[in-house]
């Protein structure tokens, strides 16, 4: 498998995860204030990983 297409599907999975993250924040969001907060701060963990991973298909394309 190619440079590329490991950094696609790497960044797929890591797309997926956070729209996971991001509406199970806001599922408990009213519920648990503390699950929230946690699903909220690993959603933006993820989102600073998926902007390295763009850039790093940048300089391979």
């Amino acid at each position: 498998m190619s440079r590329i297409n490991q950094l696609l599907s790497y960044r797929k999975h890591l797309e997926e995860r956070y729209r996971r993250l991001i509406e199970q924040s806001d599922n408990y969001r009213y519920i648990d204030e503390n699950k929230s907060d946690n699903a909220a701060f690993k959603a933006m963990k993820i989102l600073s990983k998926i902007s390295r991973v763009s850039y790093l298909e940048k300089e391979f394309s």
